[in-house]
């Protein structure tokens, strides 16, 4: 009998629905002209239609990068939100709350047709969860506004502050299922970033940990997304002879990928990565997909 009951209170607890990679990173800015400039002429971005005076960069069916005119103070976090795609927004909103986590009442029907509600993770972050429905704008517009123009045909990853470890892993690999596929920094004996995997993808988001009292440029850089590349050099030669140069120089990172740090007018962090590293990673060894 105690067996039965147990197994019948395991069944009503809901069970959570796949999280299949980034949806999209949203940005504020304080000149959507500029923003434009750099997402849409050097990124070469197709900006698609959207409400609220938005700026919308489209970089695949399922991943965009939003721009919000919402900047007013030089000292503000540019950061919006994050998003993650979900195949089942409702099912994740009650898993989420069955788990504790506080969620909307109700999930948020989007003007263009999809599904999503908004958390807020352990740092303070807002991070949403999409669903894309058959009958939104998004699946009438597939194949549509990609041209070649793109640096990028996707975002492998998001970053955000981490203050406590401890809390996020509670909320991001303990309730959501995100995994670990590296940690390093600047020393070896040092942990400043940590990957975590989406459980049912490839993209992955960034712990950026010992963020002390950050400087707008500081926040910028940390809360960043990295763009996928084949080649970081074939990318830079694209920048310049776009008549984009870019600040700083393709170098390896400490995970031995190549990368290329862009930075916007308002100083968020974009970073063109290769998919694999050329040199041995520092600090742990590196999960592949």
């Amino acid at each position: 009998m105690i067996a039965a009951c147990l197994a019948l209170a395991a069944h009503a607890q809901p069970s959570r629905p796949p999280i299949v990679g980034v949806a999209h990173f949203a940005a504020k800015t304080s000149d959507l002209a500029k923003a434009r400039q750099f997402y849409g002429h050097d990124l070469g971005f197709a900006e698609i239609s959207a409400p609220n005076n938005l700026a919308l960069f489209k970089v695949n069916d399922h991943q965009y990068v939003y721009v919000l005119p919402e900047l007013r103070d030089p000292a503000e976090d540019r950061l919006s939100h994050i998003a993650f795609e979900t195949t089942d927004a409702k099912k994740l909103r009650d898993y989420l709350a069955a788990k504790g986590v506080a969620v909307p009442a109700a999930l948020q029907s989007l003007p263009d047709g999809n599904l999503s509600f908004q958390v807020t993770d352990p740092d303070g972050h807002a991070t949403e969860f999409l669903q894309f429905l058959p009958g939104g704008i998004e699946a009438a517009r597939l194949g549509q506004s990609m041209p070649e123009s793109r640096i990028s045909t996707r975002i492998i990853h998001v970053g955000v502050t981490v203050k406590d470890r401890t809390a996020a892993d509670r909320f991001y690999h303990d309730i959501l299922g995100f995994e670990e596929t590296w940690h390093g920094g600047p020393s070896d004996d040092k942990v400043n970033w940590v990957d975590m995997r989406v459980p049912e993808g490839t993209d992955w988001l960034e712990y950026m940990l010992n963020v002390n009292n950050p400087s707008p440029r500081t926040l910028g850089v940390m809360h960043h997304f990295g763009l996928g590349v084949p080649s970081v050099a074939d990318a830079n030669q694209r920048l310049l002879d776009r008549g984009v140069t870019p600040g700083e120089k393709p170098k390896i990172g400490r995970d031995g990928k190549w990368q290329l740090n862009l930075y916007d007018a308002d100083l968020t962090r974009v970073e063109l990565m290769e998919p694999k590293p050329v040199q041995t990673p520092c600090c742990s060894p590196m999960k592949q997909p």
